[in-house]
């Protein structure tokens, strides 16, 4: 420890002592210790010395925290482009002087992309096991945090034309179902939530991220798509979501992560603080996303 923060240390510990005694008189003196105003005064001076001493000392405060400027890039799943999208603007009004870019795509990809030396900032995945291809390698800089989860629904055409109410009817004579490719977080959930209800099924094709699934939907290409409630929320204009049980088997957690070679170590360390904030976390759970 150094002396400056020593000594620090030790004015803040007198301060708060000498606050405590001054407390101690004025709680006890005229009025047979009644004096509540002088007393709360005391203590309200108490309080802000020792956040005053806590600031300087570096042990508490925001004092030290990172400052954003310039550009960020973030690589993050696809699902979370309206979000993102919507919360990249926020931080740059927030942040004067911040530029903030998205690489949305399916997050194994995204992580294959990290790994060959992509250059990037931030790395929010659809799945712990798509980050952990990024983490086992040594890009993050300290632990992901999980900031939110998702869970499935079947997407269909506006007005559902196939009736369709659950997994099973996925597998009915005629049906053409779109999913993700296994290793994506949507394909992984979507095989999880199958198994779940003990069904085989045979996708006439196989999609690289959520959003190519959703848009075979769209199209009128398929019936039918495993997707995540927020894709439909955010297209519900065009699509339906029928809600199945099994999904309750299949949540995914998206983690968040600084990358260890960030071009902008303060620029990431402060946009995934701010994912992880309040005002964040309203705009993530509006469009449908659960609290971790």
């Amino acid at each position: 420890m150094s002396t400056r923060t020593t000594a620090t240390r030790r004015l803040a510990v007198a301060a708060a002592a000498a606050l405590a005694l001054g407390l101690g008189v004025t709680a006890c003196g005229s009025n047979g210790g009644k004096s509540s105003g002088s007393a709360s005064s005391s203590a309200s001076s108490a309080s802000s010395a020792a956040t005053a001493a806590a600031t300087a000392s570096g042990d508490g405060g925001t004092g030290n925290a990172p400052k954003a400027k310039g550009a960020i890039t973030v690589f993050a799943a696809a699902s979370l482009k309206e979000t993102f999208t919507d919360l990249g603007k926020k931080f740059e009004a927030a942040n004067p002087g911040t530029k903030v870019t998205f690489n949305f795509g399916g997050s194994s990809a995204l992580a294959t992309s990290i790994n060959s030396g992509a250059p990037a900032d931030v790395f929010a995945a659809a799945s712990p096991a798509t980050m952990k291809t990024v983490t086992d390698g040594g890009g993050a800089s300290g632990a992901p945090k999980t900031f939110v989860k998702n869970t499935l629904t079947i997407a269909v055409p506006k007005g559902n034309p196939k009736h369709i109410a659950g997994l099973k009817d996925l597998t009915g004579s005629g049906v053409k179902v779109a999913l993700c490719a296994k290793e994506v977080p949507c394909g992984a959930a979507a095989l999880t939530a199958l198994k779940a209800a003990g069904l085989d099924l045979t996708p006439v094709t196989l999609e690289q991220d959520v959003k190519g699934a959703l848009t075979k939907v769209e199209l009128g290409e398929v019936d039918a798509s495993l997707v995540y409630k927020t894709d439909v929320r955010a297209d519900a204009a065009k699509i339906d979501g029928v809600d199945f049980p099994e999904a309750d088997k299949a949540v995914n957690d998206y983690p968040i992560a600084a990358l260890a070679k960030a071009p902008n170590k303060d620029g990431a360390a402060a946009f995934v603080a701010y994912i992880q904030s309040p005002e964040a976390r309203q705009v993530l759970t509006a469009a449908g996303f659960q609290a971790p």
